[in-house]
Parts: C-alpha cells; sequence; structure tokens
C-alpha cells in the first residue's frame, strides 16, 4: 500500500470528504459555483474589507516587534543549534515558496494595468506611472511578508525550540492546552488545509494559464483555452509528483535554485537592454513613496471618496490571497528555518524579499511601461483582448531573440509550478500526518492530484475569477485564527524569556540566591510546559 492507516489523522479524512464535495459540485454545477462564490466573495469585500487592513497591519505591527523587541535573540532551535541551509539555499527558499509564479505573472501586468486605471492619479500620466509603481510594490512589500513571517515563526518556534509537531493547532496550545488534540484542534488544521488548497490553486491556475499563454505566442496552432490548460496542468502534475519524489534536500532545493538563477538572468537580461538609468531611478523613488506612504495605503479603505474597485479588487484581493498562502508558505519557511534567531528570521523573511520585489518591479514595470507607451497602448490592448496572462509574452516578444526569452519565461513559470506544487503537497501531507516532517510518498501524490483537479475544476467554473473567490474566502476565517495565533505566541515568549533572564541572573548571584532562584525556575519551566503542546515523537525520523 502506497500510505498506511496509522499515518495519517482524522483531519486528512475530513479535509478530503469536504474537497471532494466541493469538486462534485464545480464539476457539475460549475455556473452555479462561479455565481455563489461571487455572492459570498463581494459580500466579504464590501463588508469586512476593514478587517483585512486592520489585520494586516497588526502582522507588520507584530514583525517589528519581534524583530526590535526583547526576544530577537531566543532561537529557533536548541540554543546551541546551526542552521539547516546555508543563506542562499534559505532566500532561495523563500523567493520559491513566497513569491512563486505571482511575481512572473504580475511583473509587467500591474504596472501597465495600474497605469491604466491608477487608484486617485490621472490615467495615462506621468503621475499615474509613479503610483501604479508604488502601489505594485505596497501590494508585494511588508504586508504579505509579514503574515508569512508571524504564521512562520510561531510553526519554527513551537516546532524547533519546544518539539511540538508541525501543525497550526499545536500554536494554540498555550491557549486552549489539550483541546488542541480533539475536535478543535482537528477544525484549525482543516480550516489551514482548506486556506493552503485554495491558496495554492489559485497559483497553479495563473501558472497554467500564462504557460498556456506562453505557448500560444510562441507556437501557431497551439489554443490559447481551457483544453490547453487543462494538458499543462497534467504534465505540470506528473513533473512535480516526480520531484516530489526526490525529498525537500534533493527535487525543491534544486528546483529553487534554478528558479533563482532563472529569474535573476531574465530580470538582468531586460536591465541590460532597457532603460537601465531610468529603472535604477525608479527603484529609489519607488522605494522612497512607498515608505513614505505606507502608513496612508495601509489604513485606506477609500470610506469618503466611495470608489471601491480598485480596493476590492487589487488590495484585498491581495491581503485575502497573503492570508490564504500563509498556511502553505508559512508552514514550509518554519520548516527550513531550523537554528535561526528569531531577530535573524523575521529581518530575513521580510526585509530581503520586499528589495528583491522592488528591484524586479522597477525593471520589468519600467520596461513593460516604456514598450507600451513606444507602441501605441499595444500590450494593454492585448490584455484587454485576451488576458492579463499574455502582458509578459506581449512585452518579451518585442525583445531580441524573442523566441528564446520566451521559452526561457515558460521555463521558470513551469519550475516555479512545479516548485510551489510539490512544496504544497509537502505542506499539505504534513498537515494531515500529524505535523510529521517528511511525510510518507503515498500522501503526497494524494494531494498532488487533489489540488490538480481543484485548480482544472475552478478554471472549468469561471477561469481565474473563480480561483481568486475561493481563495478570498478561505482566508477571511483563518485570518480570524491567525489573531488568536500572535497573542498565543507572544504570550510563549514572554514566559520562556522571563525564565531565560532569571537564569542569567542566577549565574551572576551568589549561592544561596542561585538556590533560591534554580527552585522557582523549575516551577515556572514546569508551569510553562503544561502550556506547550506535547513533544512530537516522530520528529527525528529519517527523510523517506
Amino acid at each position: 500500500m502506497l500510505i498506511k492507516s496509522k499515518t495519517i489523522t482524522p483531519v486528512f479524512w475530513v479535509s478530503i470528504s469536504l474537497i471532494l464535495v466541493f469538486l462534485i459540485w464545480g464539476t457539475f454545477f460549475p455556473a452555479n459555483v462561479e455565481n455563489v462564490l461571487g455572492i459570498i466573495d463581494g459580500f466579504i469585500s464590501d463588508t469586512f474589507g476593514w478587517f483585512y487592513m486592520l489585520v494586516t497591519t497588526g502582522f507588520i505591527l507584530v514583525a517589528l516587534f519581534l524583530i526590535f523587541g526583547p526576544y530577537g535573540r531566543i532561537k529557533l532551535g536548541k540554543p546551541d543549534e546551526k542552521p539547516e541551509y546555508s543563506y542562499f539555499t534559505w532566500f532561495a527558499f523563500l523567493f520559491t515558496a513566497g513569491m512563486g509564479v505571482g511575481l512572473v505573472f504580475y511583473g509587467v501586468t500591474e504596472p501597465v494595468t495600474h497605469y491604466y486605471s491608477p487608484p486617485s492619479a490621472e490615467p495615462e500620466t506621468l503621475a499615474a506611472a509613479e503610483q501604479s509603481m508604488q502601489y505594485t510594490l505596497f501590494h508585494w512589500g511588508f504586508h504579505p511578508w509579514s503574515v508569512y513571517a508571524v504564521l512562520a515563526l510561531a510553526l519554527a518556534y513551537f516546532k524547533f525550540r519546544h518539539r511540538s509537531p508541525a501543525l497550526i493547532s499545536s500554536v494554540f496550545a498555550p491557549l486552549i492546552g489539550d483541546r488542541t488534540k480533539g475536535i478543535l484542534g482537528i477544525s484549525i488544521d482543516t480550516l489551514a488545509v482548506f486556506a493552503t488548497v485554495f491558496g495554492i490553486a489559485t497559483s497553479l491556475g495563473l501558472g497554467a494559464t500564462q504557460i498556456t499563454a506562453g505557448l500560444n505566442f510562441t507556437f501557431e496552432g497551439i489554443p490559447n483555452n481551457f483544453t490547453t490548460n487543462l494538458i499543462v496542468i497534467i504534465i505540470i502534475t506528473a513533473l512535480f509528483m516526480l520531484s516530489a519524489t526526490t525529498g525537500i534536500n534533493k527535487g525543491i532545493r534544486y528546483l529553487s535554485w534554478t528558479n533563482v538563477v532563472l529569474a535573476i538572468g531574465l530580470m538582468v537580461f531586460v536591465f541590460i537592454l532597457g532603460s537601465s538609468t531610468q529603472m535604477i531611478e525608479s527603484f529609489t523613488t519607488t522605494l522612497g513613496n512607498y515608505i513614505q506612504n505606507l502608513p496612508s495605503m495601509t489604513l485606506s479603505t477609500n470610506a469618503y471618496i466611495g470608489e471601491r474597485e480598485f480596493l476590492n479588487s487589487w488590495t484585498l484581493f491581495y491581503w485575502a490571497w497573503w492570508i490564504g498562502w500563509s498556511p502553505f508558505v508559512g508552514t514550509f519557511i518554519a520548516r527550513v528555518s531550523r537554528g535561526r534567531t528569531i531577530r535573524e528570521f523575521v529581518i530575513g523573511v521580510t526585509a530581503v524579499p520586499v528589495i528583491f520585489s522592488a528591484i524586479w518591479f522597477s525593471v520589468f514595470g519600467v520596461a513593460g511601461l516604456e514598450m507600451d507607451a513606444s507602441q501605441g497602448g499595444m500590450i494593454h490592448q492585448l490584455m484587454n483582448e485576451l488576458g492579463n496572462e499574455v502582458a509578459l509574452f506581449a512585452f518579451l516578444e518585442s525583445m531580441p531573440m524573442a523566441s528564446v526569452v520566451i521559452g526561457i519565461a515558460v521555463l521558470l513559470i513551469s519550475c516555479f509550478f512545479i516548485t510551489s506544487a510539490d512544496s504544497g503537497t509537502f505542506v499539505l501531507s504534513m498537515l494531515t500526518t500529524g505535523g510529521k516532517l517528511n511525510p510518507n510518498m503515498g500522501i503526497k501524490v494524494i494531494w498532488g492530484l487533489i489540488l490538480a483537479a481543484i485548480a482544472s475544476v475552478l478554471l472549468w467554473s469561471g477561469g481565474l475569477s473563480a480561483l481568486e473567490m475561493a481563495m478570498l474566502i478561505a482566508a477571511f476565517p483563518f485570518a480570524i485564527l491567525m489573531i488568536f495565533m500572535c497573542y498565543s505566541l507572544l504570550k510563549a515568549l514572554k514566559s520562556e524569556h522571563k525564565i531565560l533572564t532569571l537564569e542569567a541572573r542566577q549565574r551572576r548571584y551568589d549561592p544561596e540566591f542561585r538556590e533560591k532562584q534554580k527552585k522557582e525556575i523549575k516551577e515556572m519551566k514546569e508551569g510553562f510546559k503544561k502550556t506547550l503542546p506535547e513533544i512530537d515523537q516522530e520528529e527525528n525520523r529519517p527523510e523517506s
């Protein structure tokens, strides 16, 4: 047998059952799925937009506190433990898991779209171009990475420092105690699975549609339709399942390296052939505008203007997407971050990706806007006629060696697609096998097939809009869970920091004081351990 019953948990069966119901609904009643999702999505966006704005702002504040607060030197692991991966490999994992295919998809698309439909500036002006770059970086800046950092840190802290199972529910032990092992814990992990499934499915849908668009641009006779998307999904599914058999230290690691090399190579190519000086100036100007206007952009819900199209279609969609992706990205980042200190971890997960995003969009955004202007709005026109997924290829088609460059872009998107799906199946397998760091191959295969099926059904039901709506809906309840997760993490850190402080003082004072403190510390440790999740007995099993 591919899997043994003892390797899976009730979370697996509950999640599979609910997802199968959704798959049947979407397969036989696609129009109904799109209609129902649209109603729920519209209600959440219009009624609870303020909630998304406040909660993502809160995650930024928590991340800042963790960097500058008193807990920064606490290590995610044993006090003398070294990081499991080098900085390059670690950042490659962050780049692949946290940005993935979305960065390639929106590199040209988003700046061009905002140029023609900016939040407040006059369309098709220099002010619109400046604002388009500012809001693009806003959507890919500190907000998403703070969401990832908070969740990943909570998981890594409890897993590697206190040897708890690598489950979302484990983080809630300081609040709900042993109930993490009952129905409440199962519900928490099932919700995390749902948010993960729809978050990854959205990215797989983006990847499939963009690969199809690239093939359609490069080869005559390949149609850009659902059938081609389905074929792409099937082929990529077979490839990422092959990658999944090699484990995290081979398949995902080597693919992550490949992603970084290809992405940087493509970016350097565009930088050299484009307006390099303008791109550098755009980088500094955009970064300055972003930092200066971050508070107003962060908290603005257009309460007095009344115009919510940009807010709903872009900002709220992104905030939901990042929260929906956070169980997947957070769990994966936690898995590869053993041995980092809290301060090192949060800075690495927030600052480095934001700077890379600023560089990426400065290169592709400026080049895309310039080429669109030089060709009389051709890229924007093609986006309106054929969809946003064609923007990158319409841009690359006008570059030297267009066929080769488009081929590299398709390869990059495919590698991102494979890595995201591979790491996604890895995370889903962890969540449904009690938090095993090296889950069974049979579980990975099952989740790989389910992810491919979900992406296909949602594309069939209503294209990318259906994927985006499903992800936004799944993210809403998980955002509420993340608030309590932050409180639970800070509560545990406060208790442990007090113990560590007393231990440090004990080493400096006289024997009588040390003896008295030793007893007090022992009692505090015993009380603290009672609030932690139980130790994971499977953590030292070798990778399968």
